[in-house]
């Protein structure tokens, strides 16, 4: 059933054309991971058909289109969750509702400014509203994971539209964080915050 499917990848363009000040530099990020690793294959929609789309409404049914295709031929859906993301009115919420309503995909929620997530729900500040009522309803199959290399390879190629986390909360053991890099020895197992931002590579 999963065979051929890839990973989708959902993020906040912010309304920014230029990469530098939208959330897609994290999902190149995860493109340049992936294709390192041969993990899987990674869908998005393009940020500038994005952009374009907000601000020109004859183009938000092709898009929303466009964004049903790649759902459809994707396995799970890795959603990025900044300090930026909004709450509401960005396409990110029409791709959460679709990605649990219509597709019923696991969710791979990474938090950039985050390098350990023991406890989900303090994090709920990041959600953006669909997000939200998806997890309170116990709608959404969520793993709630640290933008870190290794954690999101080990849930892309985990979770699939079969094998869905058990609840909307999940999160990975203090073990596997550590095995992923995600924390030193010294570090205490905890929601822990990156004392820089994630610095996007070339």
């Amino acid at each position: 059933m999963d065979a051929g499917k890839g990973t989708y990848i959902a993020f906040d363009e912010l309304c920014q054309e230029d990469t530098a000040h939208s959330d897609f530099r994290f999902c190149a990020t995860i493109h340049r991971w992936a294709s390192e690793q041969k993990s899987f294959d990674v869908r998005y929609v393009d940020r500038q058909n994005k952009v374009y789309a907000v601000r020109k409404s004859s183009l938000r049914a092709d898009l929303a289109n466009k964004i049903r295709e790649h759902l459809e031929a994707s396995r799970n859906v890795i959603v990025i969750l900044s300090g930026e993301t909004r709450k509401s009115g960005s396409l990110l919420s029409f791709e959460i509702e679709e990605a649990i309503d219509t597709f019923n995909l696991p969710l791979i929620l990474a938090y950039v400014d985050y390098k350990a997530v023991a406890d989900p729900s303090e994090l709920s500040g990041y959600w953006p509203n669909a997000l939200r009522q998806r997890i309170n309803s116990g709608a959404a199959r969520a793993i709630h994971i640290p933008f870190n290399k290794y954690a999101i390879l080990d849930a892309a190629s985990q979770f699939t539209d079969s094998n869905r986390p058990l609840t909307g909360l999940n999160h990975y053991t203090e073990y596997a964080h550590r095995k992923f890099k995600c924390i030193t020895p010294e570090i205490a197992f905890g929601n822990c915050m990156r004392q820089k931002r994630f610095v996007v590579g070339p």
